[in-house]
C-alpha cells in the first residue's frame, strides 16, 4: 500500500530520551536557570529544539520564557551535547534496525525527518550501521518551518517523486502524526517513545504499534 516511509528519528528509531532530557537539565544547571520536571522536558521531545525549552516552561507553568532564552539554551545544549556524546551512548531501539532491512529489502524507501538537526541525524545514521538503507535525511535546520509544519514531509516527498497517497509517516508524538497529516499522508504511531497512546490517538494516528517490528506495510 505505502512506497515510501517518513521516519522520525528521536523515540521511534533511536532510543535518546533519557540522554535528552539530561542535556536539557545540565543545560539549565548551566545557565543558572530553574529546572522543570523530567515529564515536562519530556514532552516537549519532537519540536525543534529552541521550542523545546521554551515549551517545557509552560508544560511547569513556569514563568514565560522568551524566544531568545529558548536560543541561548539550544545552544548550550548543543555544547554539552558534543562534550557528552560518545558512540554507543544512545541505542537503536530493539528490532529497529533489523526491520528496517526487511522493509528495505521489500523495496520500500526509507527516510528520516526529524527536529533534530541534520549532521547529528547523520552521525546516528552511520552509527547505527542504515546509511545504505536511508535514501533521504531531513533534519530541523534544513526546513523553514519543523514539526508539526508539513514541511519535513512535503520537501522530502518532493525530492523523491512520491505523492502522499503513497507515504506512511511513523513517529512517536503527536507533533509526528500532525506532521503527517498536514502533508496530507497517513501515519503510523509508536507508544514505546515519548508520547503517550491517549495523544497519538486523540492526533489521529491511522495505526497504532507497540513495536517497531509490529509495522508492516508490504
Amino acid at each position: 500500500m505505502y512506497k515510501i516511509l517518513i521516519l522520525d528519528f528521536d523515540g521511534t528509531i533511536g532510543n535518546t530520551t533519557q540522554f535528552i532530557v539530561q542535556i536539557m537539565m545540565a543545560s539549565f544547571d548551566a545557565l543558572h536557570m530553574k529546572k522543570p520536571s523530567v515529564e515536562a522536558c519530556t514532552r516537549t521531545i519532537g519540536l525543534p529544539l529552541a521550542q523545546c525549552f521554551v515549551q517545557s516552561y509552560k508544560n511547569e507553568g513556569l514563568p514565560e520564557m522568551s524566544e531568545e532564552t529558548g536560543l541561548l539554551c539550544a545552544e548550550t545544549y548543543r555544547r554539552i551535547f558534543e562534550e557528552k556524546k560518545k558512540p554507543g551512548a544512545i541505542l537503536p531501539y530493539p528490532g529497529c534496525i533489523e526491520t528496517l532491512r526487511k522493509l528495505h529489502d521489500q523495496g520500500i524507501v526509507l527516510t528520516i525527518a526529524s527536529s533534530r538537526n541534520h549532521s547529528s541525524l547523520m552521525d546516528f545514521v552511520r552509527e547505527f550501521g542504515i546509511e545504505d538503507i536511508i535514501s533521504y535525511v531531513i533534519g530541523a535546520d534544513d526546513v523553514t518551518e519543523a514539526k508539526p509544519s508539513a514541511e519535513p514531509v512535503t520537501r522530502t516527498l518532493q525530492a523523491l517523486g512520491f505523492s502522499p497517497s503513497e507515504a506512511l509517516v511513523v513517529g512517536d508524538t503527536c507533533f509526528d502524526i500532525l506532521m503527517g497529516h498536514n502533508a496530507h499522508c497517513d501515519t503510523c504511531g509508536v507508544t514505546y517513545g515519548n508520547g503517550t497512546i491517549e495523544e497519538l490517538k486523540e492526533a489521529g494516528a491511522e495505526y497504532i504499534i507497540g513495536r517497531f517490528e509490529d509495522l508492516h506495510i508490504a
